[in-house]
């Protein structure tokens, strides 16, 4: 339903034109506004809304929207808003049909499927890996390099089975392989690629001797594969297994360079490096492979400097180096035929295009450039052959297939209005009232004309002296709650104040410590441990935006808190819409009666799920593969659901059996102590079982 309009009292001062609360980045209105908006505290239903096109409200446009959330600045023309409001997706690229997503889960409600749920659009990853085979073979064409180029999928990015047979499949398709970096990635990797002998195996990690022995015995029925060493005890075990069962086998070796990444993966190069081999330890290996008879057997050089490289000087630098060890072991006698650049191509998770954490000062073109010229100029002065390319590039190749749609439950609310009557009454009726609740309430008089710096200086001193007060018992809890009001009330009105922001739409220094106090939570069915652990445990940021209703002006300014009992299971960290490193709040529209608020998260698809962990116990969410048909139309191509109660409770060794028995029996004596009717005692047991079988999220 539509909500009320309510007005306040306020002071005699007749509102200034602002901008609408708070929207730091909106255009100036054309007229008025309440100082103090509604407060929003409703919860959804679980109806669903009818999406009809919708007009633009006031003076917001759909590029408003777009411009605010980043969706052409992240988005590499996969997502794009509708004409009617809605969140589009193209799984194709910006050229290719679109996908309306709130049509799509309005379709998995139809089905049974609540939110959260997590879309894999298999398209996205597919168009991902022809754009990598495209930048490469443009860059090898334009260079007129005489090597090949190959990416290997290391699935530990996303070791989930129905991901993992797509990656076989496109990597068949585009002439790419897979890296497996432990045991049990070698057997899933060895079991995926049965039908296909030929793909190229990358097999990365510690390694002891049952896996390298699996390896060696696999040369015989798989043609490519490659076991890395990267440690000097690595090669002593393929040399002995490799005699023991009169098998050569195609060996590669990890080295360290000198030259290092940048970004919270650094460490995964130079000396200190965790793997690979100093270049003492690498002319070791050469004389062991020598004396062994098997210096032809190295066909592979690989490097490593680290996850989401995001800037493009470190590969330059780290290429060339990689380049001349490759030059130097051909001319040492070695039969190295590729370079394997590792992984490191970065994902622009918050459209900046920067060389920061979250973000790449690059693209996929420039990436495949700089690589292809640097190992040809050195092959060129070297004069070697030009090598075979692998890369290990997981990460942009999956990230962008997969959104996490997740409902927003209820709303935290604005701050309550302030009834500036009853509170001058309660201090009226004071013998002696507390200095800091009349100068809140002089400060509230004084809110609209002002010195807005002077103002928030004001407000903050009487409020915190108001609290010491309170501490040491000289302020009743009512005068308490009175100068919460009043400061909150102040708050919203100093940040709806045209002079609240600068020229950039960025909130004035002096005016930032009261964004927090008006900034709501948004209650939302998700775990942030499950389903999002690096914007837990590294602060990564994602994209994130409302899946409708973008053609309406946002105006409640919020953190994302999940499901868990946990402080620390909200996103309070955004991508920044003023250029600044990241934003502490998201713009987000009033929750309404009888509709869903669906949120989309994006760029999850690499590492989020595997890595997740059971807080609360909130299990995997349902995962759903969307695709186009042949008509442009999306469809379902596969439903993982998500983690019971039962299968959760059994990770951890609970027997649903046993915990049943014990249920019952403890239901049986509450009925024969008259605890518990027999009808209620049913009905107990019935909710129990029920909720053993059902999602581990809200339904």
């Amino acid at each position: 339903m539509t909500k009320p309009t309510t007005t306040i009292a306020s002071p005699s001062t007749a509102p200034a034109p602002c901008r609408p609360f708070p929207v730091p980045w909106c255009r100036p209105c054309a007229g008025t506004v309440d100082p103090i908006p509604l407060p929003v505290t409703q919860t959804t239903t679980n109806s669903t809304a009818t999406r009809t096109p919708q007009p633009i409200t006031g003076d917001w446009t759909l590029e408003d929207s777009a411009d605010l959330y980043g969706i052409d600045r992240w988005g590499s023309g996969y997502f794009a808003v509708g004409d009617d409001g809605g969140m589009l997706v193209r799984p194709r690229g910006s050229d290719g049909p679109s996908i309306d997503l709130g049509e799509i889960v309005a379709g998995l409600r139809e089905r049974g499927l609540g939110a959260p749920f997590l879309l894999r659009f298999d398209d996205i990853t597919d168009h991902r890996m022809g754009s990598l085979r495209h930048a490469f073979d443009q860059a090898i064409a334009d260079e007129g390099y005489q090597g090949t180029y190959e990416a290997v999928y290391p699935i530990k990015v996303n070791q989930q089975r129905s991901l993992c047979e797509q990656m076989r499949n496109a990597a068949a398709k585009y002439g790419f392989g897979l890296e497996a970096g432990s045991k049990p990635e070698l057997l899933a990797v060895l079991a995926l690629t049965a039908d296909s002998p030929t793909i190229p195996i990358v097999c990365n990690g510690f390694k002891d001797e049952e896996y390298i022995e699996t390896v060696v015995l696999s040369s015989r029925i798989r043609e490519r594969i490659y076991p890395i060493v990267e440690r000097p005890s690595d090669l002593d075990l393929i040399i002995n297994i490799a005699r023991k069962h009169g098998v050569t086998p195609r060996i590669g070796v990890r080295i360290k360079p000198s030259a290092k990444g940048i970004g919270r993966w650094q460490g995964s190069a130079g000396e200190a490096a965790k793997f690979g081999l100093t270049a003492a330890q690498l002319t070791e290996a050469i004389d062991k492979l020598r004396a062994a008879d098997m210096l032809e057997c190295l066909q592979v050089v690989h490097f490593h400097i680290g996850s989401q490289v995001c800037d493009i000087i470190s590969f330059k630098t780290a290429i060339t180096e990689l380049a001349w060890t490759y030059a130097e072991l051909r001319r040492m006698g070695a039969g190295v035929t590729h370079i394997n650049v590792g992984g490191g191509l970065g994902v622009d998770y918050d459209g900046s295009r920067s060389a920061t954490d979250s973000s790449v000062n690059y693209d996929l073109h420039e990436y495949a450039a700089d690589i292809v010229y640097r190992i040809k100029a050195v092959c060129d002065q070297a004069d070697q052959p030009h090598p075979g390319i692998f890369s290990e590039s997981g990460r942009a190749m999956v990230a962008h297939g997969s959104v996490l749609v997740v409902d927003v439950l209820a709303s935290s609310g604005l701050p309550a209005l302030v009834d500036i009557e009853t509170i001058r009454e309660q201090v009226d009726d004071l013998d002696d009232p507390p200095r800091p609740v009349l100068e809140l309430i002089s400060t509230y008089e004084r809110v609209h004309e002002g010195r807005i710096g002077e103002l928030c200086h004001d407000a903050l001193a009487a409020r915190d002296e108001a609290i010491g007060l309170f501490q040491y018992g000289r302020l009743s809890l009512d005068l308490r709650a009175a100068t919460e009001r009043l400061f909150k009330s102040i708050a919203v009105t100093l940040l709806a104040r045209p002079d609240a922001v600068d020229e950039d739409d960025t909130i004035v220094e002096d005016v930032r410590p009261m964004a927090d106090v008006v900034r709501e939570t948004f209650f939302c069915n998700f775990s942030l441990f499950q389903s999002m652990p690096d914007a837990w445990a590294i602060d990564q940021l994602f994209p994130i935006a409302p899946l409708r209703r973008l053609h309406e002006r946002p105006t409640h300014r919020g953190i994302l808190a999940d499901m868990t009992c946990d402080s620390d299971g909200a996103i309070k960290r955004f991508p920044a819409t003023d250029g600044g490193e990241f934003d502490e709040a998201l713009l987000l529209h009033d929750i309404r009666d009888g509709e869903h608020y669906e949120i989309g998260i994006f760029l999850v698809g690499a590492y989020q799920e595997v890595l997740g962990d059971l807080h609360n116990l909130f299990g995997d969410t349902h995962a759903v593969h969307i695709e186009l048909d042949e008509d442009d139309t999306w469809a379902i191509a596969e439903v993982v659901e998500g983690d019971t109660v039962r299968e959760v409770l059994g990770y951890l060794q609970y027997d649903d059996n046993e915990l049943r028995r014990s249920m019952r029996k403890d239901v049986e004596k509450a009925v024969r102590t008259n605890k518990l009717s027999v009808a209620e005692g049913a009905a107990l047991m019935r909710y129990y079982e029920n909720g053993l079988a059902g999602y581990t999220y809200l339904e």
